[in-house]
């Protein structure tokens, strides 16, 4: 009967220590300068799978490293260089130890190797990394900010304060009489409607009168008026061109010098005849009861 109970108790006590008496696994260690809070009981795993339980936690040295004991159950194996990483199990999870086997070439791991050590980054670690060059950035855009703004009220100050709250307000007036413009012009508009509408009928009217005068001379016989025109024309140039040559009255008239002096001559010898008798009229005309002779023509000098 104390066999049994002391058989219980070292099942108990293994038990607690998360150490499985009835399977067969090894023992391997791994050399880490923080414990980042783990415990005995730690689980291990291979890709997320436990695999077994850290059960020692110890000093190694006087420099502070530490030296974790863990277990692996045998049905799982791996080769010497692959390496026990620290990782967060979860947010409120804690702590645990991942095997994370190696693809080079190296003999199997044996119970009592030492694993190389590694200490994958938790989430806090990981926010802050990502936080702090945001939080830099933030610093230094609050920085520009406060600058800019320092800037700004150096421009504004009072005077210019006044006279920005005086343009504000002119344009707020500006405003409000362009609304009453616009008012106004509906009211125009609203009264003229009746106008409008006449006038646009007129111009519809104006406008059909025009397309189909448009049309009337559009479907004239422009043909028969242009040859028209062209015969005209064509009869003007022989008549201007017979002039030219000498022919006819016109042409010789035009073109024979003898026959202008001629007539030039006979003109003044008119103007003459014209002159004396206006200056001698009895000369031409005579009349005489008792037969007196007539008197010859003798030309003034």
């Amino acid at each position: 009967m104390m066999i049994a109970v002391i058989g219980l108790f070292i099942f108990g006590f293994s038990y607690l220590k998360s150490n499985d008496i009835f399977s067969k696994d090894r023992t391997f260690y791994a050399v880490y300068n923080d414990a980042e809070g783990m415990a005995v009981g730690t689980p291990v795993t291979i890709n997320g799978f436990q695999v077994g339980s850290v059960q020692n936690i110890s000093f190694l040295n006087s420099s502070g490293n530490l030296i974790i004991k863990f277990r692996v159950e045998n049905k799982f194996e791996f080769n010497s260089n692959s390496t026990a990483k620290i990782y967060e199990a979860g947010l409120i999870g804690g702590k645990a130890i991942a095997i994370v086997p190696s693809s080079k070439d190296a003999p199997l791991a044996k119970s009592g190797d030492t694993l190389q050590a590694a200490i994958s980054p938790g989430l806090t670690e990981l926010v802050n990394n990502k936080l702090s060059p945001l939080q830099d950035k933030i610093e230094a855009m609050i920085v520009n900010a406060d600058a800019a703004l320092q800037n700004i009220n150096s421009i504004l100050d009072e005077p210019t304060r006044a006279n920005l709250k005086l343009s504000v307000e002119g344009f707020s007036n500006s405003m409000q009489e362009l609304d009453k413009l616009g008012k106004s012009l509906n009211a125009v508009v609203s009264g003229k409607d009746g106008q409008l509408k006449n006038t646009m009928a007129e111009l519809n009217t104006a406008s059909k009168n025009l397309a189909a005068i448009t049309s009337d001379v559009a479907n004239a016989d422009i043909g028969t008026t242009l040859n028209e025109l062209k015969t005209v024309t064509s009869s003007l140039s022989n008549i201007l061109k017979n002039m030219d040559e000498g022919k006819g009255s016109a042409g010789k008239l035009l073109n024979d010098d003898a026959l202008y002096s001629n007539l030039s001559e006979a003109s003044n010898a008119l103007n003459l005849l014209l002159e004396d008798m206006r200056e001698n009229p009895k000369r031409y005309v005579h009349f005489s009861i008792f037969g007196k002779k007539q008197q010859s023509y003798k030309p003034s000098e």
